[in-house]
């Protein structure tokens, strides 16, 4: 991702979450996208994603909702096995970020980022090998299990058993996938400034 960056983009600094190389109080806001459950301590990201911004935004998913999701329900369970095992609850997330405001963000059905549930009104999508390479929950799970739940998928598209089984999906404008904004203000904006750049 670093590579696609254009000439003449802000500087990319490669660092690990737990360990930002970044002096306190650095930024006005810090933002971690789909992130935090690749994180190897989920406590020593929140910790310095709070030590170096005033301001945070946290974007999640709860597996609470997204694990009644209806590829990884009926088709590939072992995805939301696998992702259970990673996502942190949003109970244990927010008790670490501390006081913070938590927002449904809604997958419209024409949503262009490639992530799993932005495909739930267009299921042939999950039988492209390249949209399936470009989510990491596909990367994470048994290839086998993986190509028997697409099997499945593709032979109740072809017998129109989906389209009748999901029928009611396909008159929605958007769904509610469990992704969740969480913002808030950092415990230390208190007690220092910021530089006056964003991150």
């Amino acid at each position: 991702m670093r590579s696609q960056r254009p000439a003449g983009a802000a500087p990319c600094v490669a660092a690990g979450a737990e360990r930002l190389p970044f002096d306190d109080q650095s930024f006005d806001a810090v933002m971690a996208v789909l992130t935090v459950h690749h994180w190897s301590d989920l406590e020593a990201g929140i910790a310095e994603l709070q030590r170096v911004a005033r301001r945070f935004a946290v974007v999640t998913y709860d597996m609470a909702v997204q694990g009644d999701f209806w590829f990884t329900r009926d088709y590939v369970p072992e995805i939301a096995d696998a992702e259970r095992s990673r996502v942190p609850s949003m109970e244990r997330l927010t008790s670490l970020l501390g006081p913070c405001e938590v927002t449904n963000l809604p997958v419209w059905h024409d949503f262009t980022d490639g992530f799993m549930t932005a495909f739930w009104r267009r299921p042939t999508a999950f039988l492209d090998p390249a949209t399936r390479r470009a989510c990491s929950a596909f990367a994470l799970t048994d290839q086998m299990a993986i190509a028997r739940g697409v099997a499945r998928l593709e032979e109740d598209l072809a017998s129109g058993a989906w389209q009748s089984r999901y029928a009611d999906l396909l008159d929605r404008e958007h769904l509610d996938a469990g992704f969740r904004l969480v913002t808030g203000v950092s415990p230390r904006a208190a007690t220092a400034g910021a530089s006056g750049v964003s991150a």
